[in-house]
């Protein structure tokens, strides 16, 4: 049986060094100023133990400034990624230690007339890249529209399977800052692009208020997210190719030296602008520490899992409790979850073979006030019919669709705005499967973002293959 051993860190260090096509520092990029340098003794910090793990490397951020043994910089211009604004920079105004943390803040300011935004981001390219492993890091990320803090990992090299998404990716954890009760835990991977995503949402408090702990257990067939000690999503599906080509044996892309990153983005495509609610002089990303521990050895010997695909109904129905006759649970990942993102306010209540949602506030996103059913098997070349009845309390839109959150969350049913009134109508959607066999289609009913808050009243909901 091939076993992956684990090397110390002086000699993980030595034997992972290299050159690599992703994260490199960009020495042309222009920053305010170099950080500087200090001669203070680090804080002698107890680092716990973890049954069958040894710790690899931690940095506990006790010194006077940033280990640059352990850390880059790593400066990038506005709109580098993701249609985000900021400016990553070098400066110590932007990343620096302060009362034994690391401090990544965001700062507005002014450039030709306009606003201009600096921020900083830090990687462990060829200096703490490893193979396998746990890591535990302690944050406390900042509030505000616009805000985007970030903990992951991407490979040393990122050109050993081809470029993002094919390389790989690992978010231990990313919030946003005007959503700060939830946080995201995901991979990237393939070609075409697929991700599997899990979230924890918070049933008080926020992630903004206290520090808090987000770990990634990583191995060879399975990835596990946890905050603060509570498992919440774990994957071990995954694949990567060239587009058109055979996918690499498994488990490639996850199966190669990767490095711990972190970073405070402004503005992109997720999270939107900044506005005029954002507070700059809060804007504060603070790591208390990162830990990565690892096994003595992990068995590479693994398969990947075969696909499980949903069976019908005896009625041929792909969906689950479609007549809501059963009160279930709408927060687990059995059959029907109600969600809520961004600013969504709102409850939903299975009643009289009905389930009923109530909207407080839309939010900023379609997505913001969410029904789902995930679990859909989709299969190329067929053709399916999704049907339900609703009405409202008063007339309002809603957008309806079939998504593929494992898929880089392209439309299988492509998303469809429907006006509902007060009285009960049935809604009938033809759509074919174009794209790859997908185990994890997902129906949606998206209630934010439509300008009404009414509530909404869906019954009889129906998926099923047809002729």
């Amino acid at each position: 049986m091939k076993k992956f051993k684990a090397l110390s860190f002086m000699a993980a260090i030595a034997l992972l060094a290299g050159t690599a096509s992703c994260g490199n520092n960009n020495s042309e990029t222009q920053s305010k100023k170099t950080p500087e340098t200090t001669t203070s003794a680090p804080e002698v910090v107890d680092v716990p133990e973890l049954d069958g793990y040894s710790l690899l490397w931690n940095d506990e951020f006790s010194g006077g400034a940033l280990d640059e043994s352990k850390w880059n910089y790593e400066p990038h211009e506005p709109g580098w990624t993701n249609e985000e604004l900021q400016e990553y920079t070098t400066s110590t105004d932007n990343v620096f230690l302060r009362d034994g943390k690391l401090v990544i803040k965001a700062i507005k300011s002014d450039k030709n007339g306009k606003d201009y935004y600096t921020s900083g981001k830090v990687t462990g390219q060829n200096k703490t890249d490893f193979t396998y492993g746990k890591v535990v890091v302690s944050a406390k990320v900042p509030e505000g529209q616009g805000l985007w803090p970030a903990i992951w990992m991407m490979p040393k090299d990122e050109s050993f399977y081809g470029q993002w998404p094919k390389c790989g990716e690992i978010d231990i954890m990313e919030v946003l800052g005007n959503d700060v009760r939830t946080a995201y835990g995901t991979i990237h991977f393939g070609e075409p692009h697929g991700e599997v995503q899990g979230t924890y949402g918070l049933t008080s408090g926020s992630y903004a208020d206290s520090f808090h702990e987000y770990s990634v257990e990583w191995e060879p067939g399975e990835i596990r997210w946890y905050i603060d000690g509570e498992l919440y999503h774990s994957a071990n599906d995954w694949f990567t190719a060239e587009k058109g080509g055979d996918e690499k044996p498994y488990p490639a892309p996850f199966n190669q030296p990767f490095f711990v990153q972190m970073n405070l983005a402004v503005g992109g495509t997720w999270p939107g602008n900044p506005d005029a609610t954002t507070d700059f002089d809060k804007a504060e990303f603070e790591i208390d520490y990162v830990r990565v521990y690892q096994k003595p050895e992990y068995d590479t010997n693994v398969k990947k899992p075969e696909k499980v695909y949903r069976q019908a109904l005896e009625d041929g129905n792909f969906i689950f409790n479609g007549d809501f006759s059963e009160a279930e649970d709408l927060t687990d990942d059995v059959n029907w979850k109600f969600l809520l993102f961004n600013g969504g306010e709102g409850s939903a209540e299975i009643k009289d073979n009905m389930i009923i949602i109530k909207s407080e506030a839309e939010g900023t996103e379609d997505y913001s006030v969410q029904l789902v059913q995930p679990d859909l098997p989709m299969i190329k070349g067929k053709k399916y019919r999704a049907t339900f009845d609703a009405y409202a309390d008063e007339e309002r839109d809603i957008v309806v669709c079939v998504s593929a959150p494992s898929a880089g969350w392209i439309r299988y049913l492509q998303d469809t705005k429907l006006t509902v009134t007060p009285e009960k109508q049935t809604f009938t959607y033809d759509f074919e499967m174009k794209e790859k066999d997908d185990n994890n289609g997902r129906l949606e009913f998206n209630l934010g973002h439509r300008g009404s808050t009414a509530t909404v009243y869906i019954s009889n909901v129906r998926v099923e293959e047809i002729e």
